[in-house]
């Protein structure tokens, strides 16, 4: 199957997701920009390339998605919870979280300068969508040092995970399972976790069909009930050290 390449100085349409390849690559091309993005994630794609290759757009089926209700919280991250080891917040240091996760991780591949796929071109486009009110990020901290974190794209009643990083043990499980227990108190369903991993699977992620998952989000990215950015978490899930 031949993939659709798209024009970067044109209003150029995404294909059908259903033309994407067995292993989810639907498009080549285009550009970065925040109106391109967000046409995307609506639709339930996403872009996955490293630097200096093709913007490569993605639409994987199944889809791996984590609903906020369902976090799953084992013995060991309950006990790290109620100890309170990290104070977590939202939007205090987006790029800050986006570079902690582009750093090199045991068994990932990297291009010449030692970076993962969220290279330059990746910040500069996700910090203006930040700007906008659409990217957001959450952060561990412990001892006034960023330890973990996530970021992603949120969109009506849709999270869209992106990445997430730990230096220190259960710091982003704890930055998702706050992120999960504020969005369900915001009426957003829904975290999209793109594909398959046993972490993610681990905390209660579960690949449904990308038919589902479209179904889902032509209900949920019409909604606009989240709250203007930058986000602010409740009290009481901001757990102080």
């Amino acid at each position: 199957m031949s993939i659709t390449w798209l024009a970067a100085t044109t209003h150029s349409r995404f294909p059908p997701v259903e033309q994407a390849t067995e292993h989810g690559l639907l498009a080549a091309g285009g550009d970065l920009s925040a109106q391109r993005l967000l046409d995307a994630y609506q639709h339930g794609i996403f872009p996955w390339f490293n630097k200096n290759d093709p913007i490569l757009w993605w639409c994987p089926d199944p889809r791996m998605v984590l609903y906020t209700d369902e976090v799953r919280i084992s013995k060991s991250l309950n006990k790290t919870l109620r100890k309170k080891t990290f104070t977590v917040t939202f939007d205090q240091a987006f790029e800050e979280v986006m570079q902690a996760c582009s750093a090199p991780r045991a068994n990932q591949p990297t291009d010449p300068d030692n970076r993962t796929w969220i290279h330059d071109d990746m910040i500069e486009a996700y910090k203006e969508l930040h700007r906008l009110g659409y990217a957001h990020s959450v952060e561990c901290w412990q001892q006034n040092k960023l330890v973990g974190g996530l970021y992603g794209v949120a969109i009506g009643k849709a999270f869209f995970g992106e990445s997430m990083f730990s230096f220190v043990t259960d710091s982003s499980k704890v930055a998702l399972v706050t992120l999960c227990q504020q969005l369900h108190r915001w009426g957003v369903p829904l975290i999209d976790c793109q594909i398959y991993s046993d972490h993610l699977s681990s905390m209660g992620a579960a690949e449904i069909p990308r038919a589902l998952f479209i179904e889902h989000l032509q209900l949920l990215c019409k909604d606009t009930v989240l709250p203007a950015a930058p986000w602010q978490i409740d009290n009481d899930l901001a757990a102080s050290e």
